[in-house]
């Protein structure tokens, strides 16, 4: 076993452990997970204590993309890579991220994804372009979850002290289906919003932000 699977090995189980210690921690819909194969878990993005967060939610080793300043030095570097994180420039668009993302989804691998781009504490923000076009592209099931209660925590380093109730709804997964040609914008558009209201209808209504009205009707209410 390669020493940085050592170091997810660790990592996890200990993250779980603290949050069943510290915090009002619950996992739904875990049955929604496939147990194999290309998955882009799409969520909601609260705190940057998002990425642990689902690492230790999901029963799948996965895979994110993390803001590049964080990558500073060779041990960070080395850390983070062997989490499971890749770095993002947020400030143009990152191709090389881009084609990282396809390639781990051509690997059969899992890949949590935040469209919103940013964290959004008081309820989901409008996608950032990108999402549909991975999806296209990979053809890789989806997964919407939606994450509740982590807007408190703030910084990456409460993985040691996560305090409060945080809940995981984790949703049906499902795909789109190819599409011919290139398709243009509002079609992007239109399959981003699809995508987003998926997740947003795993949260409560006040944080669904500007998802709340497109999925409010026959939406299920989460905790």
């Amino acid at each position: 076993m390669m020493l940085t699977d050592c170091l997810y090995g660790i990592c996890i189980p200990l993250q779980r452990l603290v949050l069943r210690l510290f915090a009002d921690w619950k996992v739904n819909g875990l049955e929604n997970v496939p147990p194999m194969g290309p998955l882009l878990i799409i969520a909601n993005h609260q705190s940057n204590f998002d990425p642990p967060l689902l690492s230790a939610s999901v029963p799948r080793r996965v895979y994110f993309l993390a803001k590049s300043s964080l990558f500073m030095g060779h041990v960070i570097t080395w850390f983070l890579n062997s989490y499971g994180a890749f770095p993002v420039n947020r400030e143009s668009g990152d191709i090389r991220a881009y084609r990282w993302i396809i390639s781990q989804l051509r690997a059969g691998k899992p890949v949590v994804l935040f469209p919103e781009g940013t964290r959004s504490r008081d309820g989901m923000a409008k996608a950032k372009p990108g999402i549909a076009q991975i999806a296209l592209q990979s053809q890789a099931s989806i997964l919407p979850v939606g994450i509740v209660g982590t807007h408190r925590l703030g910084t990456w380093m409460r993985v040691f002290n996560p305090t409060g109730k945080i809940t995981v709804n984790i949703g049906q997964v499902f795909s789109i289906p190819p599409i011919e040609g290139k398709p243009n914008k509002e079609l992007l558009d239109s399959i981003s919003d699809m995508i987003m209201q998926r997740v947003a209808m795993q949260l409560p209504d006040e944080i669904r932000g500007v998802y709340g009205e497109s999925v409010k009707k026959g939406a299920p209410r989460h905790g």
